[in-house]
Formats: C-alpha cells, structure tokens, sequence
C-alpha cells in the first residue's frame, strides 16, 4: 500500500495560474511562489460578486483510531467539483509542532489530499515565521522598554505575553529571562506557547483586512502597570512593526487537491488551545470565488465546531448553510472500549456502546440551528453488518448518513457524499444562532459550554482563576466570546474519559485576556498551550535523501 507522500510525489500538478483560472481569478490577483503555490491579493475580497454556501466538516471526539477530517474535506470538494459545483476548499496550515511530534504531517491523506504536500507541512510560504516573528519582536520590545527606564510602569510580575516557537519544546514552557550582567535586561519569569497558540495567530485569522489587524495588534493587552492599568501593544509603540511583519502573511494561499481542484490554506489556530479555525480572510475570498466553499474546524465538534460558530461566524458574521460531522467504525468501538490494536474484526456490541459519543455531537449540532448530516469514513476493516447498524441507527434519528470512501477513490469515492450534502442543503434551510449571548458574564459562558456541549455536572475554578475573572470584569472584557482551551481526546477534560462521560466537574485553572482576538481562553484541567514530544517523536523517522527525495514526512 502506497504512503500519503508517496501518492502526493506521484501527483500530477498543473499551474498554479490555471487553478486560478477556474475561480475567475486573473494573475494580477496572485503573488506566486514557484509553479504550485501563490498568495491572493487582498483586492478579492472588493469584488463584486454574490457570495457561496458555507459548509463546516468537523469529526467526533478523535482516537488513535483515526476520524480523517482534512481528509474528508478535501474529498467532499473533489466529489462536489465532479458534479458539477464549483467548490473550494478552505483548511489551517500545518504546524511544524505536531507534523514533528505525534502526527507527521496534516494535508489529508491517500487520494484526498492537498498538494505540494512536502512543501505545506514544512515552511510553505513562510506564514507561520512571520506570527513567531512578530510574537517575539513584541516581547523583545516589552523587555527592552522595561530595561530602558519603564516608562509605562509595567508590572514585571504581570507580563502576560510569552513568547513563542512553532515546535513542541516542553522544556520552555517555563523560563528566567533577562539573567547575566545589567545590560542583559531585567530579570523575569517568562514561558513560551507553541506559536499557533500565540494571541497574534488568533487575530491574524480573525481580521477582516490590513486595517481591522491594526485594530486588533493595538489593543492586544500585553500586561498590567504597578498602578493594575493594562498595557497593550499599542502603548508599547509595536502595533506598525508587527503589521509590517505580517504584511504577506494575511494574504491567503492558493494550491490544489490531487485531482487539481482549488483550494486555499491559510492560517492555524489549534482547537484544544486555540479557536481551531482557517483565517477570516481566506473564508470570505473562497466564498466570493466559489459556489461551495467547505471549510473544517480542528478536532471534535465540541472545540472546532463550537468555536467556529461562537467565535469565529459571531465576528465575521458568517451563516454557514449545513455541517458534515465525520465519524469512522473503528473509532467509535475505542469510544466502547476496545484497544488500538483490537480494532480489527466485527463488534457490534462495542459500536452499540460507542455510538454514544456521536450521539453527542449530533446533539450538539442541533443547537446552532445548521443542517447537518454524518459521513461515515470507511476502513477495509469495517463489515457491511456494522455499516448497516449504523446506518439504521443514524437515519432513526433524522440525520442524513452518507458512506465516504474519498481517502481510497478520491473525488470518486465521495459522490454520495457529495450529493448527500446537496440534498440537505436544498431540502433544509440554516437557522444559525450562536450558543449563548455574549452579554452573559464569562463565568456564565463557560458553565453553559460545559453543560450543553461537554455534559458536565459543574464547573469549578481554581483561586487563580477566580482572580483572573475578577480582572476581566474590571476592564470591561466580560462581555466577549469564551474560547475553552481543554483536551481533545474526551469531552470531559479527563482524557482518558472515553464514550459520552456525564456527572463530571470540569477544571478552569487559568483564564487568558486575548483583548486583540476579541475572546477569553479558559484553561480547563492540564492542557498546556506549548506541547511536548512523543516518547518517539515522529521526526525521527524523517530524512531528505541526496537527490532531494524527503522520506518518513507522513
């Protein structure tokens, strides 16, 4: 059986220019970087055209066992774009992070992947330099004002902003700076995130443009004066340094799926850490370009989805006209109990007692008002007596299921799928309402997401985090959106809770002011917004071979 990168060395690419083509969009919109790769101009989203349907593809709560999110992504709009539709693909960009670490690379997988794949989990066009560029020039400026006199007062022991590194590197995540001689600056605690993590990717992906990323960097609260005044970037003097820095990175980039269907990759917030969505920008261009724009959010439907409706749609003001919620057999028996390696062979008794986690987030889905419907990505693995139990249970509960074998068959493997989507789209009409209004105190929010979407008993917060709360109030914050920072293995912040887990109280040790995102993070039980690496990171199996060949990199 062929590796992921082995089909993508074997893809036939045709010029970037001609992708473009297909979308109306001329070569004075583009800024090319090779044959395969261009960022679009800005000058897009001016024009004059009636805007597509949206489309968000998000997964159950992911295993081991695999779900293909991306994977399913990429094949929906290859299928689409073979019946006919002009469809596009909107995706994150892969971070160095886990692409080194666990996963080994993110730019789908078999015959459903975006292309050059090698070049997208690794550098790409530079974008994710620019926000750890722009992160650290940030902190370098915070540390040098302090050191030349602190004219703004800063309070050393209230500096929230880290720095950052696109690499899990746990061994950073608490640190002394400003150690050595007087010259070598003050003395502080600092730490990093992982710079998909960082506030600036955030607001990169949430801008509407040069001028709204202004805004935002400006009022990014970089710390408290000795007086409890917040500071921010803009006080600081490094709102136009950054902007400059991030110039090309808020420009989208255009490449192509396997079978030479358009699709733009931009930004790359985590969902377990972050509000899990491609940029605005990007979103708002492929729904200018084409009919059907399809765009995903990171992990389960209780991060990507939530945040993606409660954050990223409120701010935007984006109606997303249905959702297709990716499951597979083999990870809903690990939902019921059975190991990794106990996968293979029919077990409709561990499937009965994993369905449970769908369950939830069709649940879920049901309280945003989208149409939805269940994709069902196939394994060799699976048995039609399993496939046919969970058809049956599916349409008993009124939603659309449709098989998926895209990641096999590519386009062709997504047909019913594809015309599964359409059918609910024609049928049914999006109500979209975010989960709760914003004018609800951020405590309030939390303990609604926690009740509604994870299903825990209660909420407690740590004395810290009752603090932290108090400070939000305090400079008028209280009103914005909660973007809840917790594992993704479970919808509990137990990530060894499995299935559907009810009665639990769910953790907020920490709460993070993102003034320039426009939301609060709240920390829930041990996530760590700079990860760590694997026992044997995935790196270590990577290499480039002398006639230029990269080997290992998924």
């Amino acid at each position: 059986m062929k590796t992921d990168l082995q089909i993508s060395n074997e893809a036939t690419m045709i010029p970037i220019v001609d992708v473009a083509k297909k979308l109306g969009i001329g070569q004075e919109h583009l800024e090319l970087y090779g044959n395969y790769k261009a960022k679009l101009s800005l000058d897009l989203l001016k024009e004059d055209r009636e805007k597509g349907k949206l489309v968000l593809v998000t997964a159950i709560t992911p295993t081991p066992a695999g779900e293909g999110k991306t994977t399913t992504n990429v094949g929906l709009t290859m299928a689409l774009n073979k019946l006919g539709v002009n469809t596009i693909t909107a995706l994150r960009e892969p971070s160095l992070g886990p692409s080194f670490g666990m996963k080994g690379g993110a730019a789908g997988g078999g015959y459903a992947q975006v292309v050059p794949m090698t070049d997208i989990n690794l550098h790409f066009t530079g974008d994710i330099h620019a926000i750890t560029a722009a992160n650290n020039l940030l902190a370098a400026l915070i540390d040098n004002h302090i050191h030349q006199g602190n004219e703004l007062d800063i309070d050393v022991n209230r500096i929230l902003w880290k720095r950052a590194l696109d690499m899990n590197d746990r061994a950073l995540r608490n640190v002394v700076v400003g150690l050595g001689a007087k010259a070598d600056g003050v003395p502080r605690e600092d730490g990093f995130n992982i710079t998909v993590a960082s506030e600036i990717m955030a607001v990169l992906c949430l801008a509407r443009d040069m001028e709204d990323l202004k805004v935002r960097l400006d009022r990014m609260i970089i710390g408290f004066s000795r007086a409890g005044k917040p500071v921010t970037c803009g006080d600081i003097g490094a709102t136009g340094s950054l902007a400059l820095l991030l110039k090309d990175a808020l420009m989208p980039n255009l490449v192509q799926t396997l079978e030479n269907t358009p699709a733009i990759i931009h930004g790359g917030p985590f969902a377990n850490i972050a509000h899990g969505c491609n940029s605005v920008i990007a979103t708002e261009i492929a729904m200018i370009v084409a009919d059907i724009t399809v765009t995903e959010a990171g992990f389960g439907a209780d991060l990507g989805a939530e945040k993606f409706f409660d954050i990223k749609c409120r701010q935007a003001e984006l109606k997303p006209d249905a959702v297709v919620l990716v499951a597979t057999i083999r990870a809903l028996k690990m939902h019921g109990g059975k190991a990794k390696n106990d996968l293979v062979g029919e077990d409709l008794a561990a499937l009965e007692k994993g369905v449970v986690n769908l369950d939830k987030h069709m649940e879920n889905l049901r309280k945003f008002g989208v149409p939805f419907m269940v994709a069902i990505n196939t394994f060799p693995t699976d048995t039609e007596a399993e496939l046919k139990w969970l058809f049956d249970y599916v349409n008993g509960k009124g939603v659309p299921i449709a098989r998926s074998e895209i990641f096999a068959r590519g386009g062709e493997g997504g047909i019913e799928m594809a015309q599964t989507l359409l059918d609910l789209m024609e049928r049914e009409e999006s109500n979209f309402s975010p989960l709760y209004d914003n004018e609800l105190p951020i405590k309030e929010k939390i303990e609604k997401i926690a009740a509604e979407i994870y299903g825990a008993r209660s909420v407690s917060f740590t004395k810290s985090a009752e603090k932290q709360l108090k400070d939000i109030k305090e400079v008028g914050l209280d009103n914005l959106p909660v973007c809840m920072a917790k594992t993704q293995y479970s919808l509990s912040d137990d990530p060894t809770l499995l299935g559907r887990p009810e009665g639990f109280e769910l953790t907020i040790r920490e709460l993070r002011i993102s003034a320039g995102a426009g939301f609060i993070v709240a920390l829930a039980g041990q996530v760590m917004t700079m990860p760590g690496l694997p026992r044997k990171p995935a790196a270590m199996d990577m290499d480039v071979l002398e006639d230029g060949e990269i080997v290992g990199l998924f």
